[in-house]
């Protein structure tokens, strides 16, 4: 399963206990193209929000990489009290870690050194512990006997939870001690390492240095267990002795530093790092929390990858002449608590000639991610009639990349970050010549019922069927459109579709009774030309709801006291709702003569000199006296005059301060009293 199939612990499909292991996979190495990735994020023409959403995934942090020296096994429960839970440990915070380095307290050690990634190498001096995730590869190493058991029992734990509701922030921290203790490289002191499920491995090394004066999590984690507590960095009214009662995350400069004392923070994370070097302790690194792809799943349903394992040979492609790998008929394809694929089940498969020496080898039974196939699959449909390969290098380059992709944010950072990277790989390998798949993206919202997701737990989710009976394909659809910005989605409420569908039934009166004689009105065209404009610039930018209210707004001038509109009125406006109510636009357009249908006519041009707006002169007086003339809009609010006046040499000399009051004839006269 996904992590986010796991909901707190358990199958979201059938309710059933999970669990991590650790499995022989196969990964796709997207960490080498995440400094690309990001980088490419500045300049695509991508929704703010996806944009946002891959930038946190990537998760960039620049710090620095320091090395703990493991230091000792500490014997029997001479630094805590040996068990698990809450309590465990205790007598940590009272104890003076210096008496781990009694000869006789503790048993020689010799484990490699621990790497710890951090943000924050400026509060080196307050780590009073490390905390591993209990995943973490020395863990095993690191326990003593005395706390086998306990870090046994407390991994067993976290295996059955799900990464998701570990990363909750609030959640009661919970941890067991090794039993063993690290050399902080800043102080020489020995510090006790932890392990706790809120340290996770996908982040950094998957070792943390707990500084709790300057980290909430580890802050609650210390108050938990006893642990000490010591401050580094002190805010404004604070001294190196002032007492910890909550963790300070804020700036400041360093405290209980040594040599350091003094310097701002940021100026000391630098100079220690730099400090730390020196000492061969650190190294500056640039981390980022995106891993590797795991594209490896233990199903039946997929495509197999193509590998086959040779005890002789060991690991051989499938030979290109043999692909694609064909899934067989299997009758049973569900899977055990094996965690082996059920295509290992199906020996006439499964074995197979090794293609390097011939003798009996296995396939890979492993299939597949899905979003292996759709991260590369616009890259095939314009190549579909042909078999032999996966995409034509010509029609790619004509048809590719992507002019334009609309979709869903749930997918942010899944198929839309996994198609980027297949992308610049292909690029980089010479098969394509964009590294970028899509010119330009933008995420759609989405509809919800009374301000929630539409859910068939909750009993809102909406059938279309019945709003069509009831107004009308057209109404309904245009209604969708006019809800709300298309990016954010709206509120689907039973009382907004009436407003559509007056809109729809004046229109067709409108085209209905439209007169061919006389002239069209020049006020109306005005504003049919600004129409024009409006809906041309917003429909191709996704702004629905504002062209259909300019639509809207238009047939209020159209049929302003109920007077009778001209068929050059009424003609284009038709055209311009054929995206949005094609039904009823197809139907007065082929009513007003037309034989071919309303999609077949070019989109209308708009008059320049009718679509800008017609502009009055506004006297403008201080105190009864003229001091300018201003060229404005005839709807010009009070505000907006008032500001463009002050803003205007002749009048600003005469007005100092705020005006007393403001005399406002709208499309006349503005008068300010000072």
């Amino acid at each position: 399963l996904a992590n986010e199939q796991v909901i707190n612990g358990e199958c979201e499909r059938c309710g059933t206990q999970v669990e991590q292991r650790s499995l022989e996979q196969w990964f796709f190495r997207i960490t080498d193209y995440a400094g690309r990735l990001l980088e490419n994020l500045e300049w695509i023409d991508w929704s703010e929000s996806t944009r946002t959403a891959q930038r946190n995934w990537i998760g960039k942090s620049e710090g620095a990489e320091i090395v703990f020296e493991i230091r000792d096994a500490v014997l029997g429960k001479s630094l805590g009290s040996g068990g698990s839970g809450v309590g465990s440990g205790e007598q940590l915070g009272d104890k003076d870690l210096g008496a781990a380095r009694d000869p006789e307290s503790v048993l020689p050690n010799p484990h490699p050194p621990l790497p710890v990634f951090t943000t924050r190498p400026d509060t080196i001096f307050g780590a009073t512990y490390l905390v591993l995730a209990p995943e973490h590869p020395m863990v095993e190493r690191l326990t003593t006997t005395d706390q086998r058991a306990a870090v046994d029992a407390y991994r067993e734990r976290t295996a059955k939870q799900d990464l998701v509701s570990r990363k909750v922030a609030d959640k009661s921290k919970t941890g067991v001690f090794t039993g063993t203790n690290a050399t902080n490289p800043a102080t020489s002191l020995p510090i006790p390492v932890w392990i706790a499920d809120y340290v996770l491995m996908e982040y950094g090394t998957g070792a943390i240095m707990a500084v709790p004066a300057h980290d909430e999590r580890d802050f609650a984690f210390a108050m938990s267990y006893g642990l000490p507590i010591k401050r580094v960095v002190a805010g404004d009214g604070e001294g190196f002795d002032t007492s910890v009662e909550s963790a300070y995350s804020g700036d400041g400069r360093l405290v209980n530093s040594g040599t350091f004392d003094g310097l701002p923070a940021e100026e000391g994370a630098r100079a220690i790092t730099a400090w730390l070097i020196s000492q061969n302790s650190a190294k500056s690194v640039v981390n980022y929390r995106l891993h590797d792809w795991c594209i490896s799943r233990q199903r039946y349903w997929g495509p197999p990858i193509p590998i086959i394992y040779c005890d002789s040979c060991g690991l051989q492609a499938v030979p290109v002449k043999d692909l694609p790998v064909l899934l067989p008929h299997v009758e049973d394809f569900r899977p055990d608590d094996s965690g082996v694929s059920p295509l290992a089940r199906h020996k006439e498969w499964y074995l197979v000639p090794c293609p390097e020496c011939g003798k009996t080898a296995r396939r890979e039974t492993d299939v597949s991610d899905t979003f292996l196939d759709s991260a590369w699959y616009f890259l095939r449909y314009t190549s579909t009639g042909r078999d032999d390969v996966p995409f034509d290098s010509e029609l790619t380059r004509r048809w590719l990349p992507v002019d334009f992709y609309i979709g869903g944010n749930e997918h942010a950072v899944l198929h839309l970050l996994y198609t980027r990277f297949i992308t610049m790989v292909l690029h980089d390998m010479g098969h394509v010549g964009f590294e970028e798949p899509f010119k330009r993206f933008r995420a759609h919202g989405h509809i919800v019922r009374d301000g929630a997701k539409m859910s068939k737990n909750k009993g809102n989710v909406v059938n279309p069927d019945a709003y069509i009976e009831q107004w009308g394909a057209d109404a309904f659809r245009m209604y969708l459109m006019f809800l709300g910005p298309f990016e954010e989605g709206g509120d689907l409420r039973e009382g907004g579709i009436s407003g559509v569908k007056r809109f729809l039934d004046r229109l067709w009166k409108t085209a209905s009774e439209a007169e061919s004689t006389g002239e069209p009105d020049r006020d109306v065209m005005r504003k049919l030309h600004q129409t024009i404009r409006k809906v041309g610039e917003d429909t191709p930018a996704l702004g629905y709801n504002t062209a259909i209210a300019a639509m809207m707004e238009y047939m209020n001038v159209l049929r302003a006291g109920e007077r009778a509109s001209h068929r050059a009125e009424v003609e284009p406006l038709l055209i311009l709702v054929a995206p949005y109510a094609p039904h009823i636009a197809e139907e007065l357009w082929e009513r007003f003569g037309h034989s071919e249908s309303v999609f077949e006519t070019r989109w209308p041009e708009y008059d320049q000199t009718l679509a800008v707006e017609q502009m009055v002169e506004l006297v403008v007086q201080v105190n009864g006296k003229v001091r300018g003339r201003l060229i404005v809009s005839p709807g010009i609010s009070q505000e907006e005059a008032v500001r463009l006046a002050r803003s205007d040499p002749g009048v600003a000399k005469f007005v100092i301060g705020e005006p007393r009051k403001a005399v406002f004839v709208p499309g006349r006269l503005l008068n300010l009293v000072v």
